[in-house]
């Protein structure tokens, strides 16, 4: 790849370019999926229209419009498209990530770094270091450094149990069986099972599973399914007990 003249949409190509931050834009078709895959540098996975949700071995993120998932160096994921999806990723040095977090999250991209990102797209890809493309890359791990993480995670446990639980309601996340019925499944006691979920999870099974709801939820609308045909495909009766949830979740949201 000519460098200092084209921008490669090919993730491989940015792994070793002699700059901190470099950025890719990239268009996918509703229903794309990028196969299980890592990559050097860190990553910014910024969704700038459509939905995307990604699956590692720890976690499962959903990644909205206006949000970005945070992926560091050399995790093995994989992703999938909502809808027709427009994304912007910043592949970031290893030397120039050094204190940033270690596990995957999902971050509120902030207007500043929306702005930072696209102006850096628009720059040389071999920018000038001491002008305004380094002060623009030096902007963006800033920006990532201190945003927040949203609560669009699903944390995976690591025991094989509580594994098959959480997976099983990722694929049928309107299950009403209790958490009574999922012990007695596991061979648990409902106090074991608890513990040991809060332990694994940082959430309790009740969040946990309400979560999982609401990413599902947003997935499908923005497959296109209907207000009503989402909330019951979720396990919810009504629109409106699902727009509940889904605003507590993430407040800029709706479900229609």
């Amino acid at each position: 790849m000519g460098l200092s003249t084209m921008r490669s949409i090919r993730a491989e190509d940015y792994q070793d370019v002699p700059r901190a931050v470099a950025v890719m834009p990239k268009t996918y078709a509703a229903s794309s999926r990028i196969d299980p895959h890592s990559h050097t540098r860190a990553q910014l996975l910024y969704a700038t229209a459509g939905l995307m949700m990604a699956s590692a071995e720890d976690g499962t993120w959903v990644v909205p419009e206006g949000h970005a998932l945070w992926i560091p160096p050399q995790l093995t994921h994989s992703v999938a498209m909502h809808g027709a999806v427009s994304m912007c990723s910043a592949y970031l040095a290893v030397e120039a990530v050094q204190g940033f977090p270690t596990r995957a999250r999902v971050i509120e991209v902030s207007s500043l770094l929306a702005a930072a990102l696209a102006s850096l797209g628009a720059e040389p890809i071999l920018y000038d270091e001491a002008g305004r493309g380094g002060h623009l890359a030096a902007l963006v791990l800033d920006e990532i450094h201190r945003a927040p993480e949203t609560q669009l995670t699903l944390p995976l446990p690591r025991d094989g149990r509580l594994r098959r639980i959480c997976l099983g309601l990722i694929e049928a996340p309107a299950t009403d069986l209790d958490l009574d019925a999922w012990a007695d499944r596991c061979g648990l006691s409902r106090r074991t099972l608890t513990r040991r979920f809060r332990s694994e999870t940082g959430l309790t099974f009740d969040q946990w599973r309400a979560r999982a709801r609401v990413v599902r939820a947003l997935a499908l609308a923005a497959d296109g399914w209907s207000p009503r045909q989402v909330a019951a495909s979720v396990g919810y009766r009504s629109i409106q007990a699902l727009r509940g949830r889904t605003e507590a979740l993430l407040p800029k949201q709706s479900t229609d």
